[in-house]
C-alpha cells in the first residue's frame, strides 16, 4: 500500500481548537453529519485551520477514547443516521422514532443487499480493509454472543483462535458480522467526506493515537504474541505512569504492555499499519504518552496503584526511523508531558517532532519551568490546557490567592480577564501550532471538564450547545489569529 496523502500542517503558524467529536452540539442523528460541518464552518470563520480530536476508536462502557478496542475501527456511535437516510438506506420517517442501534442495523442490512452505488462501495470497502475488518467484526460478534465476557474468558478454542472454531463462528455469526462491517463502512465513508469538506474550508484534522490498547481489544486477541501476556491471555505487567502532577499515586492504566522484541523482529509491521490507519484519517497525529516509546513504566499486576513499578527500555528510535522511511516523513506530535528525561528529549528532537507546552503548568513560580510561555520554542504545540486538565476558568478558580495574583500579573489581566488573556498569550506565543480547548474559548468552568485522570466515572460526557457561543466569538478569534500571524 502506498503512503496516505497528507495535507501539511506544520508548515506555518496555525491555530486550532481541541474538541472531541462526541462534544459536538445538535448531533441528534450522529456527529459526523451536519453537526461536524457546522463546526468546520465556525472554525474557518474564526481563523482556525486545525481541528484536534481525541482518539476515534470504538469505546467500552466507560466511554474512554484512550482505552482503544481497535487500531483501525471507528466509533459507530458517531455515524450520522440522517446521511444514511439521504442515501436511501433508511426511511426518513424512522429517524428519531426507533432506537439508534435498530436504525444502524436496518441500514447495515440494506447496504448489504444494495445493488447500486452504496452496495458496490461497501463491497469494495470490505475487500480493501479485510486485513483488519474481518478480525474486528468477528471479535465484536463473538463477544456479543458471549454476553460481553472479555476474550480471555471465552471458550478455549475461541480464546486461542483455533481455526476450526473461528470458521464455525464466521458461519454462525455471518449476519452480525456483516452488520458490524457495514457500521465501519458507514463510519469511514462519512469520516472521509468530512475530511474532504474540512480541507475545502482550509481546516486540517489532527488526531490522537493512544500508545496502548485495551486488554479486551481485537488487537490483543488477534496478536497475543505482540503483548506481554501469560498463557491464559492475561497481562504479566500493566501500563501506567509514576506519581506526577496529575496524581500522587501515579496512574495505573491497566493496559497490556508490548513485547517489543516481537515488534522489532517483524520490522514493526503492526505499528506501521497502526500509523498508516491514522494517517488515512488525519493530516497530523499526536502519539499519546510518547515517552513510552523510549522507556515505559511497568506496574506489577498485583499492585493497587502505579506508585510501584519500574522503567523498561523501548526501541522507539528504531520504530520511528522505520516509520520515517515508509511514510517519507512524520507529521507527528510527541505528547511529552510527565516524567521526561534527556533520553526522551533526544528521541523527540532527533526526529524533529514538536512537543507540547501547557500554559496552565507554567505558573508554579519555578523560573526554569518549560511550560511558562516565554520559555516555549517554535517547534512545539502550545495549549492553554488539554482534555486531562481542568478548564482554564476552573483551574484559575482553584488556585490560591497568591498563585492567582501571579497569573494575573503575568498576563497583565484582571481576574475577570484571565481566561481570554491566557488564550491570547497562547495564540501570541512562538509555538508554530497553538491549540485552545473549546471550553476555554467559551470561558466555561469545571462543570465542562472533559476528564479527571485517575477516575473512571463522570468523564468524556461534556457537550457544548450553540447557544453557549457568543455571536461575535468567531470574529473576535479571527482578529486574534490574524494579529498573531496564524491566518
Amino acid at each position: 500500500m502506498s503512503p496516505p496523502a497528507l495535507l501539511r500542517v506544520l508548515d506555518r503558524r496555525r491555530a486550532g481548537v481541541l474538541l472531541h467529536a462526541t462534544s459536538l452540539p445538535d448531533a441528534t442523528h450522529g456527529a459526523l453529519g451536519q453537526a461536524a460541518r457546522s463546526f468546520v464552518d465556525w472554525l474557518a470563520a474564526g481563523g482556525f485551520s486545525v481541528w484536534q480530536f481525541l482518539p476515534l476508536g470504538p469505546v467500552g462502557p466507560d466511554r474512554s477514547p484512550y482505552f482503544a478496542r481497535s487500531n483501525h475501527g471507528g466509533d459507530p456511535g458517531l455515524v450520522d443516521l440522517a446521511a444514511l437516510g439521504a442515501a436511501g438506506l433508511l426511511e426518513t420517517r424512522e429517524l428519531g422514532h426507533l432506537p439508534r442501534a435498530a436504525l444502524l442495523s436496518r441500514a447495515a442490512r440494506a447496504v448489504a443487499v444494495d445493488a447500486g452505488t452504496e452496495g458496490r462501495a461497501f463491497a469494495a470497502f470490505r475487500e480493501r480493509e479485510a486485513y483488519w475488518l474481518r478480525d474486528y467484526a468477528l471479535f465484536m460478534a463473538i463477544q456479543d454472543q458471549q454476553r460481553g465476557l472479555p476474550w480471555w474468558q471465552w471458550p478455549e478454542p475461541l480464546r486461542r483462535r483455533d481455526a476450526t472454531a473461528l470458521a464455525a463462528a464466521l458461519a454462525t455469526l455471518a449476519g452480525p458480522i456483516a452488520e458490524l462491517e457495514a457500521g465501519q463502512y458507514f463510519f469511514h465513508s462519512q469520516w472521509h467526506a468530512l475530511r474532504a469538506y474540512a480541507a475545502g474550508r482550509g481546516v486540517r484534522l489532527f488526531g490522537d493515537i493512544p500508545i496502548y490498547l485495551a486488554p479486551d481489544s481485537v488487537e490483543v486477541w488477534a496478536h497475543p504474541q505482540l503483548f506481554q501476556l501469560d498463557d491464559a491471555g492475561r497481562p504479566t505487567a500493566v501500563a501506567g505512569v509514576p506519581p506526577d502532577y496529575f496524581s500522587v499515586d501515579g496512574q495505573r492504566w491497566g493496559n497490556p504492555l508490548y513485547r517489543w522484541e516481537a515488534h522489532e523482529a517483524s520490522g514493526f509491521e503492526w505499528w506501521l499499519e497502526r500509523l498508516r490507519a491514522q494517517f488515512e484519517l488525519f493530516d497530523l497525529v499526536r502519539i499519546d504518552h510518547f515517552r513510552g516509546l523510549e522507556a515505559y513504566w511497568a506496574v506489577p499486576v498485583s499492585a493497587p496503584t502505579a506508585a510501584t513499578g519500574e522503567w523498561r527500555r523501548a526501541p522507539g528510535e528504531a520504530l520511528l526511523r522505520r516509520a520515517r522511511e515508509v511514510f517519507g516523513g512524520l507529521e507527528v506530535v510527541a505528547e511529552d508531558l510527565g516524567v521526561i528525561t534527556p533520553h526522551v528529549e533526544a528521541l523527540r528532537d532527533g526526529f524533529a517532532l514538536p512537543g507540547m507546552r501547557i500554559a496552565q503548568f507554567g505558573f508554579d513560580g519555578e523560573q526554569r519551568n518549560v511550560h511558562v510561555p516565554h520559555h516555549w520554542t517554535a517547534r512545539s504545540v502550545g495549549y492553554t490546557g488539554t482534555h486531562d486538565n481542568d478548564t482554564s476558568a476552573g483551574w484559575y478558580a482553584h488556585l490560591d490567592a497568591g498563585a492567582q495574583q501571579f497569573v494575573a500579573d503575568y498576563l497583565g489581566a484582571t481576574p475577570a480577564e484571565v481566561v481570554p488573556a491566557l488564550v491570547r498569550t497562547v495564540l501570541a506565543s512562538v509555538a508554530e501550532l497553538a491549540v485552545v480547548p473549546m471550553q476555554d474559548l467559551l470561558g466555561l468552568g469545571t462543570e465542562a471538564r472533559m476528564n479527571l485522570p485517575g477516575t473512571t466515572e463522570g468523564n468524556w460526557a461534556w457537550r457544548f450547545a450553540w447557544r453557549d457561543v457568543p455571536p461575535g466569538l468567531a470574529a473576535r478569534c479571527e482578529r486574534w489569529n490574524r494579529v498573531y500571524g496564524r491566518v
